[in-house]
Formats: C-alpha cells, sequence, structure tokens
C-alpha cells in the first residue's frame, strides 16, 4: 500500500467514528479520492462552516447555530411546560423523529458514571434547575438510558429537583434493561413514552 501521509491520516481520522474501521475508513477515503470535485470540496467547506457555526448550547446541552441561537431552548414559538432529559443529542434526534414528544429538550451529554462523582457540571444539571424555576416547567421526564449509568444519573437529577414542585416521569415498559435511546425503534419509543411513570421520589 502506498505511504502516503496525508491519506493514512485521513483513514485513521474517519476510522474514530462510530460503526467505522480501518478497513471502512479506506473505501470511503478511495470513494472522496475519486470524487474530488462533488465530494471532499463541499465536504471540507460544509465540515469547515460547521466547526465555525454550531456550538453545544451552555443553557439546555443541545446544538445551536451561533448566529440564530437555541431552537431548543431560546427560540420556541410554542410555550412547552415538560422538558425530556436526553444523554446525548442522538438521543434527541430519536425522539424527535418518533413525533412521540412535544416539549423542550435537555442534553446532558453524557452520565454519571456508578463508579465516581466526576463530570457532574459538565452535565448542565444544575442548568435543568434553573430552567425548571424560571420557565415553570410541570414535568420533567427521564429518559436515560437503562442501564446502571442512566439510572445513577437519573436518581442525582431526582435529588437534584427534590426542592421544586416539578412532576418527575421515567419512561415505562418497552424500554429494555441495558437499552440506549438512540437504539429504539419508533414503536418502543411511543410505548415507552405513552406509559411513563412517576418516577421514585425521595423521602429524605
Amino acid at each position: 500500500m502506498q505511504n502516503i501521509s496525508e491519506i493514512d491520516e485521513l483513514i485513521k481520522l474517519i476510522s474514530r467514528l462510530p460503526g467505522l474501521g480501518p478497513k471502512s475508513a479506506k473505501r470511503i477515503v478511495l470513494q472522496l479520492i475519486n470524487n474530488r470535485e462533488e465530494l471532499i470540496k463541499p465536504l471540507a467547506k460544509n465540515l469547515a462552516e460547521v466547526y465555525r457555526n454550531i456550538s453545544r448550547c451552555k443553557i439546555c446541552g443541545s446544538l445551536k447555530s451561533n448566529s440564530t441561537g437555541c431552537n431548543n431552548c431560546e427560540n420556541n414559538k410554542e410555550k412547552y411546560n415538560k422538558i425530556c432529559v436526553v444523554e446525548n443529542i442522538a438521543d434527541q434526534w430519536s425522539i424527535e423523529a418518533s413525533s412521540v414528544y412535544q416539549g423542550y429538550f435537555h442534553i446532558l451529554g453524557g452520565t454519571i458514571s456508578s463508579s465516581n462523582n466526576q463530570n457532574k457540571e459538565d452535565l448542565l444539571i444544575n442548568s435543568l434547575v434553573e430552567r425548571v424555576i424560571k420557565d415553570n416547567i410541570e414535568e420533567i421526564i427521564l429518559a436515560t438510558s437503562a442501564t446502571v449509568e442512566g439510572q445513577t444519573t437519573a436518581f442525582y437529577i431526582q435529588n437534584s429537583l427534590k426542592n421544586t414542585n416539578v412532576k418527575i416521569s421515567k419512561l415505562a415498559q418497552g424500554l429494555p434493561v441495558g437499552g440506549e435511546i438512540e437504539n429504539l425503534d419508533d414503536g418502543t419509543l411511543i410505548s415507552a413514552f405513552k406509559n411513563r411513570q412517576n418516577f421514585l421520589q425521595s423521602k429524605d
């Protein structure tokens, strides 16, 4: 195989994307090279624009355009009374695609590890509490995954909201143990949302 540093570096970068390995990355790179004008040029331009103009909202955690603001928590024409809390952007997109939920989202950007208490500040949980109070939110829907980390995070959020009057619910039947939101089909998501249950409240 030819030893061309630029191509080798591109293969390494693409192979780091989810679901892709070195072989798939090589095929993608060859396809790009063979279609320079149709693919590489517009792709490079678009990636540069995304790098410059797209960032994570510091309030809700969703993606936003630096020129237009956050459509999730700043520019909504509709006034909602509930927030769905998810772990990542992929979860938000999956729920939106199912059309089962109409309301605000709060994207944590990860979970709290069951083995340590690090990265809580990065999950924007304090911002969630502020949104509940400021926007008079009536219900928080915890759509974290059914993993140990997801449930640990859900309990931490519930405890953080204990001094508010907000109703806290969780996704119900149809969500398999260990399941992640972005991997669920529309039917399972619809069932989980429609049959959501009150989250166990602490007596402390």
